[in-house]
């Protein structure tokens, strides 16, 4: 079973390098053209499914991969992106997030989640895949942080390797599950 996985096209706070998190932002022209050009990427890798983050970034992306090809699509709210509390919005720079993004068991102040609990949500999330739809080829629309984790879940990374760990609008990685 191939399991394909690529964050979402550009979107509008990926221009301002602005932290997006679960607030819901829109493409951009070159993210709508960027999910264009994974829809040809993918057209020989034999996709039976996709399943998209319920965030407008990650299932307009994903929409455009179904629609060409007719693929069932499929929402997972598993797949939004972590939320980063107060840092929603903010620079991707910004000290207090670069330091607290290192802290793994610690929770984003003013509701935000820890990494430790996102990789319990996405971790569930591949092992439901695996049981619910074994020989069938996978591609998960997502975002960065949820990239990282599943990611994590696939290949040993140090801390400092996760910490650093980015992945390019609409760049794919595959894993076999």
């Amino acid at each position: 079973m191939k399991f394909y996985v690529t964050r979402h096209g550009e979107a509008v706070w990926n221009v301002d390098n602005k932290i997006c998190g679960r607030t819901d932002v829109e493409l951009t022209e070159k993210g709508y053209a960027q999910a264009e050009e994974l829809a040809e990427r993918v057209k020989d890798y034999h996709i039976d499914l996709i399943i998209s983050s319920p965030l407008q970034r990650a299932f307009e992306t994903a929409r455009t991969v179904a629609n060409r090809y007719r693929i069932p699509l499929q929402i997972d709210e598993r797949l939004i992106e972590q939320n980063y509390g107060i840092y929603e919005g903010k620079d991707r720079q910004d000290e207090g997030f670069l330091a607290n993004k290192r802290q793994f068991a610690y929770r984003y102040p003013e509701g935000g989640e820890s990494m430790m609990q996102m990789a319990y949500r996405v971790y569930g999330f591949i092992e439901d895949v695996k049981k619910n739809y074994p020989g069938k080829n996978v591609l998960v629309v997502c975002h960065g942080g949820v990239c990282r984790v599943i990611r994590s879940y696939f290949t040993d990374m140090t801390n400092d390797e996760f910490f650093h760990y980015y992945k390019e609008n609409c760049q794919i990685e595959e894993y076999e599950l």
